[in-house]
């Protein structure tokens, strides 16, 4: 197949649709991407690149990308948010047709978190290449915008439900990464064009080089205590004050280390939480590449999850709950619905409500107290449901047979 990969961010931003898309290639499929300019998650243009102007370049030496003008999210502050998502819709609509001038697609695949508005552009597209158009649901809107508190406005939600409605009315598959998100999906959009197509991980195993991306004083501290790893975004979603009044109960275990990897909006208030709690049990070490997790995560005892309670975070299957699984390690997940679901009914961790700091430390000292068969026993029962059902080939092959089917579908 010809397909073309709409998304607002792509490599060297760290997504799983950098991983899918080379799968696809492998896969012997034609693979294009038209994206905006890197600067998630700091909210500055990556170097080598600029705002302004488009850049053409080849990811993994095979696939085209082609990308158009974006104005950086910076700190994240609204009005600055709100620019840069209109940015990448406008310079969608005005380049993108010209750009893609005289190349045919069999279907276009948006890979929709955070804006929707992404998939706007690639209505048009849609029409002038008459292709099959496929919305990868990846956070549910309006419900993501109320709930991290980015618009309270009634009536603004309102709208962004009724422009919802208008992007699912013209697309013509709408994949979800969970099942509990068909539910919601379809109070905007018929629910015959809904499939429930997962997010997948590409597995890969932790080499003796992977530790070279690792300070050694963070290969030293892994492996000198009983480490517990959350990696990942530090966002308002991920209610890192579960994770740091966890580690404040769990002060009388010396040896337990809760070791954050990543970076994101609330990095200084986790840094002003560890300062003035004086959480030396609390590491925060920062991000690094994708290439480095293997290495970091074979060190861990156990890995985190956190999310708020709110019912939206619910219905998600957080992208680390793959990760995770493939890792082999147990999970200490604190969050509630499809995300603890997963790991209760596999075996693969424990789990306690989201924003229960002190059911959460309860599960990390139960972890702790357990043997190491114990733990094992956990880690390879996550790692069997993830080859089952998160394996990247797989769930990239598929993918191709949704797209394959259900573009004759509609071509009937």
């Amino acid at each position: 197949m010809k397909i073309l990969i709409v998304s607002q961010y792509f490599a060297p931003e760290s997504f799983i649709i950098n991983d899918l898309a080379r799968h696809l290639h492998a896969l012997g499929h034609q693979v294009s991407v038209l994206t905006g300019k890197p600067n998630y998650p700091q909210g500055a243009i990556y170097e080598g690149y600029r705002w302004s102007g488009i850049q053409r370049e080849r990811y993994a030496d095979a696939i085209e990308v082609i990308r158009i003008p974006l104005w950086p999210r910076g700190k994240g502050g609204g009005l600055r948010l709100a620019a840069n998502y209109l940015s990448f819709v406008l310079s969608g609509l005005l380049y993108a047709p010209w750009l893609l001038r005289g190349k045919t697609f069999d279907a276009i695949l948006v890979f929709a978190i955070s804006p929707i508005t992404q998939a706007i552009p690639a209505l048009v597209l849609k029409w002038l290449k008459r292709a099959h158009l496929a919305i990868w649901i990846q956070d549910l809107w309006p419900e993501s915008v109320s709930a991290t508190g980015f618009i309270r406005n009634p009536l603004l939600l309102k709208l962004i439900g009724w422009m919802v409605k208008g992007i699912y009315a013209g697309s013509d598959t709408l994949l979800v990464q969970s099942r509990a998100f068909i539910k919601a999906v379809a109070h905007y959009a018929r629910e015959d064009k809904i499939v429930y197509y997962p997010n997948s991980f590409e597995d890969k195993n932790a080499t003796p080089g992977d530790a070279a991306l690792v300070p050694q004083s963070l290969i030293d501290t892994l492996d000198a205590h009983f480490s517990l790893v959350f990696a990942g975004n530090l966002g308002t979603a991920q209610a890192l004050d579960t994770l740091a009044g966890a580690a404040e109960r769990l002060r009388h275990l010396p040896d337990v280390k809760l070791i954050v990897v990543g970076s994101g909006s609330m990095q200084s208030w986790l840094e002003r939480q560890k300062a003035e709690k004086t959480l030396d049990n609390l590491l925060l070490a920062g991000r690094f590449p994708p290439e480095a997790m293997p290495a970091i995560f074979s060190r861990a005892e156990g890995l985190l999850v956190t999310l708020k309670r709110e019912e939206i975070f619910a219905c998600v299957i957080p992208s680390k709950i793959q990760a995770y699984l493939a890792a082999g390690k147990p999970i200490i997940a604190a969050l509630d619905g499809e995300g603890a679901k997963i790991v209760e009914e596999t075996g693969a961790g424990l789990c306690s409500p989201a924003e229960d700091a002190e059911a959460l430390a309860a599960c990390i000292e139960k972890l702790y107290t357990m043997s190491k068969t114990e733990r094992d026993v956990m880690g390879r029962k996550g790692r069997a449901y993830f080859l089952d059902h998160f394996e990247m080939t797989t769930q990239t092959q598929r993918l191709i047979d949704i797209l394959t089917i259900r573009t004759r579908e509609t071509q009937k």
